[in-house]
């Protein structure tokens, strides 16, 4: 697992768009954290993806972060490699090196994360190194529409004369 560390002199994405930090998009969309263990197939991981409605599950064995496995895990090393799903082990195909963010990262980081690697999903670890929640790409656009959207409000009260002094 490698935590990533914000660049210190970094630009923001949007500099006109307050950074938001992770802890706000786990609060805004809830920390549930879908997971399981390396032994489960991976036709057990698809299901509960499927089933939960997300495109990843986080890879937990003894407690601990293992891994991730993600659809696309599973296109690239079970369906183009021609092996069966109920017969494969999550473990086989799950990416075992995890990038992960903290809580108090912000938004812009992650997305230079998922970008430079070209992840979409980031396990968010606390500083004891438990995890406690999970970001996608969705849930960063999600949060950067939001905070357009409010600096698109003030900017307008603004113009309009509401702007609070």
């Amino acid at each position: 697992m490698t935590h990533t560390q914000p660049a210190p002199s970094s630009q923001s994405i949007h500099s006109s768009v307050r950074a938001e930090a992770v802890h706000a998009v786990l609060e805004r969309k809830g920390g549930s954290v879908w997971s399981i263990e390396p032994e489960a197939t991976v036709y057990e991981a698809v299901a509960k993806m499927d089933e939960k409605q997300v495109g990843a599950l986080v890879v937990v064995s003894d407690g601990r972060l293992a891994g991730i496995v993600s659809e696309r895990d599973y296109a690239r090393r079970v369906i183009l490699k021609g092996r069966m799903s109920r017969e494969t082990r999550v473990e086989e195909i799950m990416t075992g090196t995890v990038l992960t963010v903290s809580p108090l990262d912000d938004v812009a980081h992650c997305m230079r994360v998922m970008t430079e690697h070209r992840v979409r999903h980031l396990p968010v670890l606390d500083e004891h190194g438990e995890l406690v929640g999970i970001i996608s790409i969705g849930d960063l656009v999600r949060s950067l529409l939001l905070a357009q959207a409010e600096a698109l409000e003030q900017l307008t009260a603004y113009i309009g004369g509401k702007y609070p002094a």
